[in-house]
């Protein structure tokens, strides 16, 4: 209960305090307290890191459990290394070994089960590249709304003015 309360009120405090290495801005949304996996200090977050709710970086194999009684030392347990800049989308799933580039974005629902180049856009399970950042960008431009600069109050307003809504309601006041 004190884990869940420590992750909510202070998500990256959490993460440090179980050994997760976490670089500069880095952004939780979500609570973070069962995305780790037993072997956090095995993680390391760079720098201007979005991790959305529901991920999960898994360090090791369980599958070997049920081999033990043919081979009783069996394990493998890799660490996990995301790069700068890297937005992973909700409920993604990184497993052992896996290494994330700079400037990277990973597609909600993905299993990422090798490593991912820099400048990658990589979805699906398994996660695969599909496009480059600059391919992204290049797309996003074109379709942008114009008001990710505002808060959310400021914004709310706009994207209810863009969609037609009238309604007052608002979870950000």
């Amino acid at each position: 209960m004190i884990r869940e309360i420590h992750a909510k009120l202070n998500p990256l405090g959490y993460a440090r305090s179980i050994g997760v290495t976490i670089g500069k801005n880095v952004y939780f949304y979500g609570m973070p307290s069962g995305m780790f996996g037993t072997e956090p200090w095995l993680i390391k977050i760079g720098d201007n890191v979005h991790i959305t709710s529901g991920c999960t970086f898994v360090t090791h194999d369980g599958g070997t459990l049920i081999l033990r009684k043919e081979v009783a030392d069996l394990e493998w347990t890799a660490p996990i290394s995301i790069g700068n800049d890297v937005y992973i989308g909700i409920k993604s799933l990184i497993m052992p070994g896996v290494n994330i580039g700079n400037r990277v974005i990973v597609g909600a629902g993905s299993i990422v089960t090798h490593d991912i180049p820099d400048n990658s856009v990589a979805v699906g399970v398994p996660a695969r590249v599909i496009k480059s950042v600059d391919e992204y960008l290049v797309q996003m431009k074109k379709k942008s709304l114009k008001c990710g600069h505002l808060n959310g109050l400021e914004k709310e307003v706009v994207l209810k003015k863009i969609f037609g809504i009238t309604s007052k309601a608002s979870i950000l006041k």
